[in-house]
């Protein structure tokens, strides 16, 4: 599939496709998902579960509730695998449908061997085969406590770092091991700390300081040396942050550096689907961003390859 240079470049996600299949907080099938997409006018549409934990002290209150245990969550994944291989198989002649992951950075000292894993070739008929075409790498943890779930998980894990400067420069240095420890295609929500930051009482102005600088470009040199993709989500318009992720500044940062952005909804139901798409364009445009990266399979090809279009 050969993408014109034109305005469906806009129809391109590669953070999201997440469903309540094989999610515990998301709603929706994979199929009623990418139906979604194709009826959206999207020409790629990436697909990126969360990996699965592999220690019950990471369960979510709702896969609790729902009695998903470790082995449930491997099972789940597995079966995501199978679905979506299969899906992107039959909607190839309407959508190209990228087979991805969204890794996760915990437990710290053993995720490494866990998501590489997810990254290799195995043989046909393996159970367990993970053939996927790109990783999404983010950073949900510090100190191994999800920053994304609750303001009091939040709050804890500012107060296991001290103050909220340093849980902050944590984050970036949790952001700046997996890029260089997995090396993925995207990496998503780099902001992700500023979720709950007002609602803990950490105001917006807190978000930015020298010291908050410093550590954020060291994360972008470190993107940056991996070829990544920076993900510009929409998703923090839905949280009602009033802004994706991430931050103004941290767009112009990462333009004058020349880190790529793609556009991500971070979609986890049927109508996140390309939610906030056109106003993405106009956030990019209006922090000097003048071009959208994208990943794509040409013709022939089983691997991925990055292309540039104007936007």
């Amino acid at each position: 599939m050969i993408l014109p240079e034109t305005k469906h470049n806009l129809k391109i996600s590669l953070h999201g496709g997440h469903s309540g299949e094989f999610c515990e907080h998301a709603e929706g099938t994979l199929r009623e998902t990418l139906e979604a997409a194709v009826s959206a006018g999207f020409t790629v549409y990436g697909v990126s579960e969360h990996a699965p934990h592999t220690e019950s002290r990471f369960l979510t209150q709702e896969e609790i509730a729902k009695g998903w245990d470790i082995a449930r969550l491997q099972r789940n994944f597995a079966d995501y695998t199978r679905t979506v291989d299969a899906l992107a198989e039959e909607f190839s002649d309407r959508i190209m449908i990228l087979r991805g992951y969204e890794a996760e950075i915990v437990p710290t000292a053993t995720y490494r061997a866990q998501m590489w894993g997810y990254r290799e070739q195995r043989a046909p008929g393996d159970p367990l085969r993970f053939a996927f075409d790109y990783c999404v790498g983010s950073v949900h943890y510090v100190e191994e406590t999800v920053i994304d779930y609750t303001p009091e998980l939040y709050t804890r894990a500012v107060e296991q770092c001290e103050t909220f400067e340093a849980f902050v420069v944590r984050y970036y240095s949790e952001v700046v091991k997996m890029v260089t420890t997995l090396e993925p295609q995207v990496v998503g929500h780099l902001d992700l700390y500023k979720r709950f930051a007002e609602r803990a009482s950490f105001g917006q102005e807190r978000l930015f300081t020298p010291r908050i600088r410093a550590a954020a470009i060291i994360a972008l040199e470190a993107i940056r040396s991996t070829g990544a993709i920076l993900d510009l989500n929409t998703a923090g318009w839905r949280k009602g942050l009033g802004e994706p992720y991430p931050a103004p500044w941290i767009i112009a940062e990462a333009n004058h550096m020349g880190v790529p952005f793609c556009f991500g909804d971070d979609s986890h139901k049927p109508a996140d689907v390309g939610a906030g798409f056109p106003e993405a364009r106009d956030y990019l445009l209006a922090n000097g961003v003048a071009e959208i990266a994208y990943l794509i399979k040409e013709k022939g090809s089983q691997k991925v390859t990055q292309r540039r279009a104007n936007l």
